[in-house]
């Protein structure tokens, strides 16, 4: 992608923005969630690594197409901190996955995918959002993967990517694909890790009683 990278402000926390959608699957949002709000939590507190008084590494908004609750599969009902109006930029972009016909035929969440994509330092989809980033635009021919089930259909809507199996998530830099709901947690681990540090990713892990899986 020819994009220019985000430069965020020296100091300033890690705007993370994760996509939220009817039918998304809770923990393909919520793991990653956890993730970089726990992350943000450990980073404040004194450690071998660094002095006390530290600000959050990262502050996470979950963003949706209007602010009217959004009905996860399985009926969890949530409030999106953000719409795709007052969202016009991140450092970090989260495409969860789940039931994504919906979204993948709304004009309005494939336009709005791919104009915050050209603007973050990276875009990562959990799971079926792969299918997302794929009708916006934003990934064409890359290597890609989602989650097991779906590959082979993965192959049939998108010929031109390059999808790749029994892998846990897929990092070419600015973009990143996992597989289903506990990779894309692994994922969330690596970015912390390429963010922050890995002294940061095994403490969030250990914090959360997370068995991280580093191994892509």
């Amino acid at each position: 992608m020819s994009a220019t990278l985000a430069s965020p402000v020296p100091g300033a926390p890690l705007q993370v923005a994760i996509l939220v959608f009817d039918q998304v699957e809770v923990l393909d949002f919520a793991g990653p969630y956890e993730v970089f709000t726990t992350a943000s939590r450990v980073h404040q507190r004194p450690s071998g690594e660094a002095p006390d008084g530290r600000g959050p590494l990262f502050t996470v908004r979950a963003v949706a197409r209007t602010l009217a609750p959004v009905r996860a599969r399985a009926g969890l009902q949530l409030l999106p901190d953000a719409d795709f109006s007052s969202c016009t930029q991140a450092d970090v972009l989260i495409v969860p996955g789940g039931v994504v016909d919906a979204a993948q035929q709304c004009p309005e969440t494939l336009a709005w995918i791919a104009r915050i994509s050209a603007t973050v330092q990276i875009t990562a989809s959990v799971c079926t959002g792969c299918f997302l980033l794929a009708a916006s635009g934003v990934l064409r021919t890359e290597r890609v993967t989602t989650h097991w089930e779906d590959l082979d259909d993965l192959r049939r809507q998108f010929p031109l990517l390059e999808v790749c199996d029994s892998v846990r998530w897929v990092d070419l830099g600015r973009l990143l694909t996992s597989a289903g709901i506990s990779a894309g947690m692994d994922m969330s681990l690596h970015l912390v890790q390429r963010l922050g540090s890995e002294a940061l990713a095994l403490r969030t892990a250990r914090q959360m009683d997370y068995a991280w899986n580093k191994a892509a």
